[in-house]
């Protein structure tokens, strides 16, 4: 007689199966990253390029919201390139720089010149980017130094020394401090409701886990109905 395939083997065939249908159901989340035209501390007027990967299929873009980290001013920030369209709105602790919605999946970056960097090592600008129907993405955690960088990581800067004989601008206004994350909003003063806002703003991690363990549920359920066909066969021979 012709053997049969081992359930066990069967079963191995369908986890693997199962495994691969969730890591192409769970793509990585995306990312808003930022890069200076003078990554030096203390650089005076300093152009700041923030790039922001779409992560939402179905709806574009309308507004990328921007903390400013200690020691750059609202008023010592300019708009110097964004989608057409989009303008800058300073708010208490940072701006935002919004407008007409753009195409689905289209990434967005805009630049902002800064008048002088502070005296660090690094710089965090928490982001929230908001979707055409309120969709929001907050990417406002900041890692430690040694910690693994967290699931919705602020874009940060890396500083280099600052240059022989720089010094603060005595003209620079005063700083405001930026508020705590759960105090992010939108510059219409509107707190993004629970219901649009999810930890990187993708639902897809949530249905890949569902497909997987669905998948996983079949795999068992076919294991089990092949043991007990073989178990009765071999009672029957």
């Amino acid at each position: 007689m012709p053997s049969r395939p081992r359930p066990r083997r069967i079963g191995v065939l369908a986890v693997a199966a199962s495994a691969l249908v969730l890591a192409a159901a769970a793509p990585a989340l995306a990312h808003t990253e930022v890069s200076a035209s003078d990554p030096r501390a203390l650089a005076k007027n300093v152009t700041l390029t923030f790039e922001s990967e779409a992560e939402d299929e179905g709806a574009g873009f309308t507004e990328i919201r921007t903390v400013l980290p200690k020691g750059i001013d609202p008023g010592d920030v300019k708009l110097k390139q964004a989608p057409k369209g989009w303008k800058l709105k300073a708010t208490d602790d940072g701006y935002s720089v919004g407008g007409p919605a753009l195409k689905p999946g289209e990434n967005v970056e805009h630049s902002v010149a800064v008048r002088q960097l502070p005296n660090a090592t690094s710089l965090a600008f928490k982001t929230v980017d908001t979707y055409e129907g309120g969709k929001v993405s907050r990417w406002i955690e900041v890692a430690r130094d040694g910690e693994p960088e967290p699931e919705n990581p602020a874009p940060l800067l890396k500083l280099k020394a600052a240059a022989v004989g720089a010094a603060p601008d005595a003209s620079a206004s005063p700083s405001a401090s930026p508020k705590p994350e759960r105090e992010v909003t939108r510059s219409d003063g509107k707190e993004p409701s629970k219901a649009a806002t999810s930890d990187g703003g993708s639902a897809w991690p949530a249905v890949g886990i569902i497909i997987g363990v669905c998948l996983f549920a079949l795999a068992g359920g076919f294991v089990l109905f092949q043991q007990r066909r073989a178990s009765g066969g071999s009672d029957t021979e």
